[in-house]
């Protein structure tokens, strides 16, 4: 199998000049991992390491684009700490991706920043919503018509745990493998799910085929197995940058990350035809959106 993961010594949060690999890597599906590159936790914010500052109702904490948090449990000033930290990796986070890939900055979408304090190993999950298990990522709720979904996390883990991940196959390995067993793509069903508000906007065929990718991949146990893949433990104190909805990845373990997730039109990216849209639309052999 081809290098999935892209490894470079980059500590600043900030690229000097764009690097031209970098983006084509990315675009590819490739992980970008910064070993080096470490959000610092002011020594306040130590006490938010720690379970207890989730509602146990919330799988986790975020902080959307207008400042408002989410998912924190504790008082007052526990929760301003929270979103002043969430808001200060949120800054750090765009102003690598606004300096790794300018020419995305007009187009991208800020969706929420999320604070990640459980376990990973801890969670009970029905197979489809198992992140453990290989997928590329599809939200059933929230067809996207093809924009691209663009993540940068940091391990602040205090104990040195690394976030373990396996990285499977390209994206077009993954497709050709699960595209013939898809079900068809049925426009009143997506409809119906419209107007039962099952979902909010109109299921594209695009979104319905990475909904077959994503639960496809997550339903074939032998394929977890034999897949090629990688498995790659994230130190603590490091960064790492994927297109998740590309990206064929599992996270088996960890404690204590930030992501921050952003969201692209896949004609905006550098190279439109390494998208997963453009991939699946020559597949199909006719538009999906």
């Amino acid at each position: 199998m081809e290098q999935q993961i892209i490894e470079n010594d980059l500590a600043l949060w900030q690229v000097l000049k764009p690097n031209p690999e970098w983006i084509a890597a990315l675009e590819a599906g490739k992980v970008l991992y910064f070993p080096k590159m470490t959000f610092e936790l002011l020594p306040s914010e130590q006490a938010l390491l720690t379970p207890a500052v989730r509602n146990p109702k919330a799988r986790n904490i975020s902080l959307d684009a207008r400042g408002l948090l989410k998912g924190a449990a504790g008082d007052t000033a526990t929760q301003l700490a929270l979103a002043l930290m969430i808001g200060r990796f949120r800054e750090q986070a765009l102003a690598l991706i606004n300096s790794l890939l300018p020419d995305y900055q007009a187009n991208l979408r800020l969706a929420p920043t999320s604070y990640r304090p459980m376990q990973v190993e801890s969670r009970a999950q029905s197979w489809r919503a198992d992140d453990r298990r290989l997928h590329v990522d599809a939200f059933p709720s929230r067809p996207n018509r093809g924009e691209r979904i663009l993540r940068v996390f940091a391990n602040v883990n205090p104990n040195g745990e690394p976030r373990v991940w396996r990285v499977g196959e390209p994206f077009e390995t993954v497709a050709r493998r699960f595209l013939p067993r898809a079900k068809p793509y049925k426009r009143w069903q997506a409809n119906l799910l419209k107007t039962l508000k099952i979902t909010k906007s109109l299921r594209s065929e695009y979104d319905h085929l990475m909904l077959q990718l994503h639960d496809g991949m997550k339903s074939d146990a032998d394929y977890q197995t034999s897949a090629q893949q990688v498995t790659m433990p994230f130190a603590a104190g490091s960064v790492w940058i994927c297109f998740s909805d590309q990206a064929s990845h599992a996270v088996m373990s960890g404690q204590y990350m930030l992501e921050q997730t952003l969201h692209l039109p896949a004609d905006k990216q550098y190279d439109p035809s390494a998208s997963p849209l453009a991939i699946l639309t020559r597949l199909c052999g006719h538009p999906l959106v």
